[in-house]
């Protein structure tokens, strides 16, 4: 059995995962390696500052000749970032989070496809009015940034592609195996977008410390919260919230965010304590997946376990 969906025709990949563009870990090596799995590698690019763009392209371009992409926030990033990567002719380009259109046309211009993820059906809409080849539905069980108060994947992901149809959508959210890609397959999306089960791997750029935490921790160890982007001195719009595991910074400041925001002292003492090494140098982001996150496993190898594990689960459960 094979699993062909409308997302592996459209790339093409054999595998219908995406890695999740994660700043900060998701490096060239990590999406070659994904992209030579068989799946979407998606370098996470950020604000896209070149220097960095174009080590990690560096690395990407000469470990893999198969589909993979670059994603951007598309609050913080500009114009000439994504013109910038496009010169490195992507198979596809991930906005996140903020108004894609300024960013559209260079895209659609360069042949790339146009993958937008979306928190809740406004921005599903607006994504399709915008002309996305794909659209990544996101559900508030996903690790890092996400909408606040957000949909769970179960019901969010169904309604998106019904909504999108025949726009493939990549389900987004808690989904770190493969009975989650069959899950999503069966929910009606193209595919899965994965990033906490991709930070435990060998090509991840996250630290070893963090690696270790994700694989110890669990779901009920993480929380949805502003505190900490605060804190740290990072403008997210508020209507993005981010997954962590457990912070000490965040229990002492849990629902008093605006107040935290207008203490510049209580920032100042949360940098001290990073720089100490009270506080971890950045957050974990983590999904409520991690449960089932165990060890830490190459890449490629993790992108044929997971669909060899979903099309298991749909050969013994068919539709």
């Amino acid at each position: 059995m094979t699993l062909s969906t409308a997302f592996t025709s459209l790339l093409p990949t054999q595998h219908p995962i995406a890695l999740a563009p994660m700043g900060g870990t998701a490096g060239g090596a990590l999406a070659a390696a994904v992209s030579e799995g068989g799946g979407l590698g998606l370098i996470g690019a950020g604000r896209g500052n070149p220097d960095w763009l174009d080590h990690e392209l560096g690395i990407l371009e000469a470990s893999t000749t198969r589909p993979w992409g670059v994603g951007f926030l598309s609050w913080l990033a500009d114009v000439a970032a994504v013109e910038h990567a496009l010169a490195h002719q992507p198979r596809a380009v991930m906005l996140s989070f903020g108004d894609p259109s300024p960013f559209i046309p260079a895209i659609k211009s360069a042949g790339a496809l146009l993958i937008l993820q979306v928190t809740d059906l406004n921005e599903a809409r607006q994504a399709i009015d915008a002309g996305a080849d794909v659209i990544v539905a996101q559900g508030t069980e996903a690790g890092g940034h996400g909408g606040t108060p957000g949909r769970g994947t179960f019901s969010f992901v169904p309604t998106v592609a019904d909504l999108a149809a025949p726009v493939p959508v990549l389900a987004a959210g808690g989904i770190a195996d493969g009975r989650g890609l069959a899950a999503a397959l069966m929910l009606g999306a193209a595919g899965a977008l994965m990033g906490t089960r991709f930070q435990a791997t060998p090509e991840s750029l996250a630290d070893a410390s963090i690696k270790k935490a994700i694989i110890e921790g669990r779901g009920d160890d993480t929380e949805r919260s502003r505190v900490l982007d605060i804190a740290r001195g990072t403008p997210w719009p508020s209507r993005y919230s981010a997954r962590t595991l457990h912070h000490p910074f965040v229990d002492q400041w849990r629902g008093l965010e605006d107040q935290l925001a207008a203490d510049a002292d209580a920032q100042r003492a949360y940098q001290q304590a990073v720089a100490s090494g009270e506080f971890p140098p950045s957050p974990v982001w983590a999904s409520e997946a991690i449960d089932m996150v165990k060890d830490l496993r190459p890449a490629t190898d993790l992108v044929g376990d997971i669909a060899a594990e979903a099309e298991a689960m749909l050969a013994r459960h068919p539709t």
